[in-house]
């Protein structure tokens, strides 16, 4: 096997779409994947199928905590290359239960860092996933890596303190460090508790599509595999010339919460009468836009997959595959307590 590559949190969205990326791209790779398998993963969404292929060589999967230090040494001690996925991802649930979120996000990132400080003489470097939710509201036309760090949600505070921690670790010991800020990101392995995901499968059940506000909020939406492809270059890119750096991933165009619902809906052939509004959303970013100039001018990367070819994928992939989402209907929502003290779904 060329390399060893430990991947956190690779039963969840973004890093299963990883896994299974490197895993049919790179048939001399061996992918350790590290899971704790809670509510948004799915041992599913790995391209092998562990309770029947356990001894799989290119694929090892491990249940288990990234904040339990001995597995994540033992693990980090048998890698070339660490890509950190695993966190708790969402706005609104960080508002309902956020010491979860500062618990996993933040020390259990300072496990691994510690973990690769320790591998030092080993690892070649380490990729850490952060998210563009740091920036909070845009306060440029586009936001590019020098963007102050304004965040506006518990989830978005306790990935900021991630993304800072691993930042500190390449200023005190310079370990070989990564830092990627992906913006949204939409496609297969979405737990429902996001919005496309969310409006998709409303759609399928024939049931309203909750439009936080006015739905004017606007994100920058990139489809998955174009992520993972951009990973794909930092993990073989000349290692002197990326660590310490910082890299936006993203599209570089933004799109309002109504009309991601009127784009979907246009699509499934349904009425525009299935949207509703329900209140703001606590914790909410009204826009972002990223610039992912930088990474562009070093690698050539950008984006191939536009808004309706991802959609259209995205689609497929949740009508198809309604026994695997089922489950999740019911997480869909999440009961808050509004700053003016009222209970809602969100």
């Amino acid at each position: 096997m060329k390399k060893t590559i430990l991947i956190t949190g690779g039963a969840g969205f973004i890093g299963s779409n990883f896994v299974r990326y490197i895993y049919n791209h790179y048939p001399d790779y061996r992918l350790i994947v590290l899971d704790a398998l809670t509510y948004a993963a799915n041992i599913a969404y790995l391209p092998v199928d562990i309770n029947k292929d356990y001894d799989n060589e290119r694929l090892i999967f491990w249940y288990g905590n990234i904040k339990n230090g001995e597995l994540v040494d033992t693990l980090v001690s048998q890698s070339d290359i660490v890509v950190h996925f695993a966190a708790e991802t969402h706005v609104t649930r960080s508002i309902y239960d956020n010491y979860l979120f500062f618990e996993t996000d933040v020390i259990g990132t300072q496990t691994i860092a510690n973990s690769v400080l320790k591998y030092r003489n080993k690892i070649e470097r380490f990729i850490h996933i952060s998210t563009s939710e740091v920036y909070g509201t845009a306060e440029t036309e586009k936001m590019n890596e020098d963007h102050p760090l304004k965040p506006l949600s518990p989830y978005a505070a306790a990935k900021a303190g991630a993304d800072r921690l691993v930042y500190s670790y390449w200023k005190t010991y310079e370990i070989p460090v990564i830092i990627v800020r992906p913006f949204n990101n939409y496609g297969p392995h979405q737990h429902l508790e996001k919005v496309v995901p969310r409006f998709i499968t409303s759609c399928i059940l024939n049931e309203k599509l909750k439009v936080h506000g006015d739905g004017l909020a606007a994100r920058d939406f990139i489809y998955v595999e174009d992520t993972c492809k951009a990973l794909d270059i930092i993990l073989h890119y000349d290692i002197n010339k990326i660590a310490g750096e910082i890299f936006n991933i993203a599209s570089g165009c933004h799109r309002t919460i109504l009309s991601i619902a009127k784009d979907i809906i246009k699509l499934m052939n349904k009425s525009e009468e299935l949207i509703t509004f329900t209140g703001d959303r606590p914790g909410q970013v009204f826009r972002h836009t990223g610039d992912y100039s930088k990474f562009n001018k070093l690698t050539g990367w950008s984006p191939q997959i536009d808004w309706q070819k991802g959609l259209i994928k995205t689609i497929e992939w949740y009508s198809n595959n309604v026994n695997i989402w089922t489950p999740m209907i019911w997480m869909r929502e999440v009961p808050i307590i509004t700053k003016s003290g009222k209970r809602e779904l969100h």
